[in-house]
This record gives C-alpha cells, sequence and structure tokens, in this order.
C-alpha cells in the first residue's frame, strides 16, 4: 500500500552491521595483538598484583593458639569443661540449650533446624582428646568419677580463678578447690602445642582432614583468634567480608549481607543472623522473579540506561 514500509525492508535499511564501513583502515597484526595480550598485560598484572594483591596469612590452627597465647588457651579450655563457653551455651544445631535466639517473630528458626552437629564442649573439646593419647593424664580418672555437679564446679572455680589472676597466668592463679581441672587444660595445652590436637578433632585421624567445625569452634570460644581478626580489620564492625586482611579487597559480593549487620534494627537485634538470611532470600527472590513481577519488570524499558550503552545505535534509529 502507497506510504507504507513493508517490515522486512524496514528491517534491511536499519541493519547497522549490514552497511558498508566507511571510516579508516589499517592493517591488523595478529601477533602484535597477542604478543600485547599475553606479555605486556601480563607483566602488568603481576606487577600491580605484587602492590595490591591479598597478602598470604598462615592458617591459624590450635598449634599456633596455644604457642602465642597459652593462658587465653588454658581459660577457654576451662569454660568448655565448665560448659559456659559460646559454643556450650549457642543452642541447635550443636546442643539442646534452651531459648535460641535466633528467631523471626515467633517462629524458632534455630530450633526448627534441630541438633544436627552434636557438641558436648567437655567432652569432645577437652576429655575426649586427653583419652586418645597413648598415655592420658591420671587426672582423668578424677574427673570421669566425679558428679556432673562436682565438675560443674570445680570447672567453674579455676575459670573465676584465672579470670582473676595477673595477666589471667595459670601460674599466678590463687589457690582453690579446682580438682583436676588445672592438670587437664595444661594436658590439654601441651596436647595442642605438639599439633595432635588439631588433627583429633579435625578428623580423627584420618588423612584427609575436611571437617573443621570443632576445631573452629573452639578457636571462636577463645579471645585469642578474635583478637586476631580484629587486628586485621575483619570483624564485624570493620565490615569484615569486605577485607580480606588489613586494606586489601576482599569479597565485594557479600557487601549487602554485611551491610545489614551494620544498620538497624539487625543491628541491635538477638536473631541478627536469622533476620539477614531471610532478608537475603527475600532479595535473592525478588531479583529471580523480576521478569514476572508487573511494574518492577518494566523499570529497565522506563530508565533509559540501554540507551547510553548502544548510544551509536540508538543514533541512527
Amino acid at each position: 500500500m502507497t506510504g507504507q514500509v513493508s517490515s522486512t525492508s524496514w528491517r534491511k535499511r536499519d541493519d547497522v552491521a549490514g552497511r558498508p564501513w566507511t571510516g579508516r583502515v589499517r592493517e591488523y597484526d595478529l601477533l602484535k595483538e597477542l604478543t600485547i595480550g599475553v606479555v605486556v598485560v601480563g607483566l602488568l598484572v603481576l606487577g600491580v598484583s605484587a602492590f595490591f594483591g591479598a597478602p598470604d596469612e598462615p592458617s591459624v590452627s590450635l598449634k599456633s593458639w596455644a604457642a602465642a597465647a597459652p593462658a587465653d588457651f588454658v581459660a577457654t579450655a576451662a569454660k568448655e569443661l565448665a560448659r559456659t563457653s559460646d559454643t556450650a551455651v549457642y543452642g541447635p544445631p550443636y546442643n539442646s540449650t534452651p531459648d535460641a535466639s535466633q528467631k523471626i517473630g515467633p517462629v524458632d528458626l534455630q530450633s526448627l533446624s534441630g541438633v544436627r552437629l552434636p557438641v558436648d564442649t567437655a567432652q569432645d573439646f577437652v576429655i575426649g582428646p586427653l583419652e586418645s593419647l597413648p598415655s592420658p593424664p591420671a587426672a582423668l580418672a578424677d574427673w570421669t568419677t566425679a558428679t556432673d555437679q562436682q565438675r560443674s564446679d570445680w570447672a567453674s572455680a579455676y575459670s573465676a580463678a584465672l579470670a582473676a589472676a595477673p595477666d589471667n597466668d595459670p601460674a599466678k592463679v590463687a589457690d582453690g578447690s579446682y580438682g583436676p581441672v588445672p592438670a587437664l587444660t595444661g594436658a590439654l595445652t601441651d596436647m595442642a602445642r605438639q599439633g595432635t590436637l588439631d588433627g583429633v578433632l579435625q578428623g580423627g585421624g584420618n588423612f584427609y582432614n575436611m571437617d573443621y567445625t570443632r576445631s573452629l569452634l573452639f578457636l571462636g570460644d577463645g579471645g585469642y583468634f578474635p583478637d586476631l581478626a580484629a587486628s586485621q580489620h575483619l570483624s564485624g564492625d570493620q565490615w569484615g567480608v569486605m577485607n580480606e586482611t588489613g586494606d586489601t579487597p576482599g569479597q565485594s559480593w557479600l557487601w549487602l549481607f554485611s551491610l545489614l549487620y551494620q544498620v538497624e534494627p539487625f543491628k541491635s537485634s538477638p536473631s541478627v543472623d536469622a533476620l539477614a538470611v531471610v532478608t537475603m532470600l527475600v532479595l535473592t527472590a525478588l531479583l529471580t522473579l523480576l521478569p514476572f513481577i508487573p511494574g518492577l519488570r518494566s523499570i529497565p524499558r522506563k530508565l533509559p540506561v540501554h540507551r547510553l550503552i548502544w548510544k551509536d545505535y540508538y543514533r541512527n534509529r
């Protein structure tokens, strides 16, 4: 019909890629481009990495902890025996401590998971490893034959005495009724210094140790590991996941997850972990379902960002 243009002819006229090139023409040296791409860029990457790359910090182990901060190690071991450490009172999935804090409204998400990774801090972190030694300390017999109440009294009294001692030094603890606790924590410290404790907690003698749960929980209950994190700007109030160590860039893809821990009402809530996880699940669902949500799916079309990116194409429309 007159005055109308068929869709086929319009596409041919609007086909930018099919138009003849009228700009400058120069020779292309593939070998030169390959050399620049591999050698020059490779050297540039190596040079920049030397100044801005992530440092290779040695891993933290129970052995290094016991060697660097023996007083903190002994104090933590005493808390594990008394079952007053953070792990001992955490609740699911490690134990059945009541009043778990990770809740969303009336829903107790933490308890719903159940005790899937049972941890008895006294048995798993102290008594069990000492029993695995070829020559277990004689103090184990006093511990195993005592009542639960007696064990708790011994360990609690020794923990309090350590906290009151100068520099928390076990050698400066005042006399008291501590039972076999000083001997047990001392033997565990020696075991850790020899590197034996790491292997026992991580795999029970298996060649490939893939489960670091218990050793990490033990480390986290002490003060040495958190202090290392703070010194490297890795604690929560220092945007921990945004830095590997020092001022070097880290896992930037976790910025939003970390942000939730820095703002209210998440920051002051005892259920911050549950709130952060649920919020991220909701945001991920919105992003995944974006093409199917009316209104939201129209935003990219209404915002002319794509016209800025493909401005050459739209200039010729």
